[in-house]
């Protein structure tokens, strides 16, 4: 990969998850604050993203891998986007406001899957490269949120708004991107167009269990993301966004690290280690406080590096093992379904109804709250120990993985 494709990917990672980073863990404690949504309204609101990832995969194997080049597609949908994004900043009511989020996330949800799909196909061995590219978007999801987290601004619609610029200035650079033509000749059947063959990939048990797991696990990955920043805000913990950007900066030195655990762990280790850290992180959360158990607290925040980039990002790259050229966008919209569409539609929602459960008369009982997430997570690793058999593509081969080319 040549020095100026490599900018270009990093600067389109960088954008998009500037743009999802600035309102993406704010925006349940923008509607309590500023519309006082309930705890089901905020998980319903929450949950649009994950409705619309529902719709991704098959969109983008409709799109982007049979008759459009990706760039071209994740131009035209972030120009939406912002447009979007503008009709929603005036909105107050908060069933409206989700009617009006769930129409934006239509227009961002496929954009995940399609810049994986960009990156990964101006690369000769992603294990290697990705990350080194992708940790870009890591690194914007801190510098968004130390910026909201210093002015202020998590329950204000400035979230919003940061997002519109984002997304209008990634909707014009995608048109400049390393053209990512389709794969597949016009003459396809319904089920390829569909993006439907990637499911052919369920002939693999490994496979199988793999998108099962990322199912369930996304499922408490819900309540984290929609409801941590209200819950340490409850706490009485300052300066909450920054504090949580230390998770973000936890993964980008445990991203950095994939290639040597590819290495010396392998795919089915990562995935299990990458399990055990959510259960922590949950127990840490339940059982931390604002003051003396403070330190369980920022924990819980640094151990979001293992959690994501062990059973995300992993799998991410295992996805891309599995599938061949002409299904490669289609099998990562499917991972994004199993991932932040069936999981974490099913997780918002149910965060909020947990959340409304856990409410007391002086408040909210987080003990209570975060014991769902982590019994459910003790769940998903039983699961996967019991189950998950691969070993075949444990690991890229030694002379791929030098540091240097991160």
């Amino acid at each position: 990969m040549s020095l100026s494709t490599r900018l270009q990917l990093s600067a389109m990672m960088f954008l998009q998850f500037f743009m999802w980073g600035a309102w993406y863990g704010q925006v349940t404690k923008y509607m309590e604050k500023s519309m006082g949504a309930t705890g089901v309204q905020q998980g319903a609101a929450f949950a649009t993203f994950s409705l619309a990832m529902l719709a991704a995969p098959f969109f983008v194997g409709m799109i982007a891998d049979r008759y459009f080049a990706a760039q071209r597609v994740l131009g035209i949908l972030n120009l939406l986007g912002a447009a979007v994004l503008y009709w929603l900043t005036g909105v107050n009511d908060p069933d409206q406001f989700f009617w009006v989020l769930l129409v934006y996330c239509l227009t961002f949800a496929p954009t995940l899957a399609l810049t994986s799909s960009i990156a990964m196909q101006q690369m000769r061995s992603p294990e290697k490269e990705f990350p080194g590219i992708r940790v870009l978007g890591t690194i914007a999801w801190i510098v968004v949120t130390n910026i909201v987290g210093y002015y202020g601004i998590g329950d204000k619609v400035t979230i919003f708004n940061l997002s519109m610029y984002a997304a209008l200035a990634l909707g014009v650079f995608s048109f400049f991107l390393p053209n990512t033509p389709p794969k597949a000749s016009a003459g396809t059947s319904l089920g390829q167009i569909l993006g439907l063959d990637a499911f052919q990939l369920f002939k693999d048990r490994s496979f199988a269990i793999f998108f099962i797991s990322s199912v369930l696990i996304c499922i408490p990955l819900s309540f984290y993301y929609a409801m941590a920043n209200p819950a340490l805000t409850d706490s009485g913990m300052q300066n909450v966004e920054n504090v949580m950007s230390l998770g973000q900066a936890s993964e980008v030195i445990f991203m950095l690290l994939i290639p040597f655990a590819f290495t010396r762990l392998g795919v089915k280790n990562m995935l299990i280690v990458g399990l055990v850290a959510w259960i922590a992180r949950f127990l840490f959360f339940g059982y931390g406080d604002a003051n003396a158990g403070i330190w369980m607290f920022y924990l819980a925040i640094i151990l979001h590096g293992v959690c994501y980039d062990f059973f995300f990002v992993t799998g991410q790259i295992y996805t891309d093992n599995k599938a061949n050229d002409s299904i490669r966008s289609s099998a990562q919209g499917l991972i994004s379904l199993a991932t932040y569409g069936i999981g974490m539609s099913i997780g918002s929602y149910l965060s909020g109804v947990v959340k409304d459960w856990a409410k007391t008369a002086n408040g909210i009982d987080y003990l209570k709250f975060w014991m769902v997430p982590a019994g459910i997570a003790a769940v998903v690793l039983v699961l996967f120990v019991l189950f998950f058999t691969d070993r075949k593509s444990a690991a890229p081969k030694q002379e791929e993985l030098v540091p240097g080319a991160l």
